[in-house]
């Protein structure tokens, strides 16, 4: 199993809304879990969207905040 840098897993809130197409992306490169997940991956989207630009300011820094424990962390699978 590859992993996914915690840069790409961002790239979906970066923008005012939520990049399904970018998201969708990275689902198909998890095929065994991909079903089950899209329906949370809609539900994710919307509530996105449907937040105020503070909201999701507030969302981009607490990943911000966490990406540096994601970068530190041991990769137990391949690194």
């Amino acid at each position: 199993m590859t992993a996914i840098a915690p840069r790409t897993l961002l790239a979906p809130v970066r923008g005012p809304r939520f990049d399904r197409i970018h998201a969708l992306g990275l689902l198909q490169r998890r095929p065994q879990v991909a079903p089950q997940m899209l329906q949370a991956l809609a539900d994710a989207a919307d509530r996105f969207d449907g937040m105020a630009d503070a909201g999701q300011q507030h969302l981009r820094r607490l990943i911000r905040r966490h990406r540096s424990r994601w970068e530190n962390a041991a990769c137990p699978v391949s690194c």
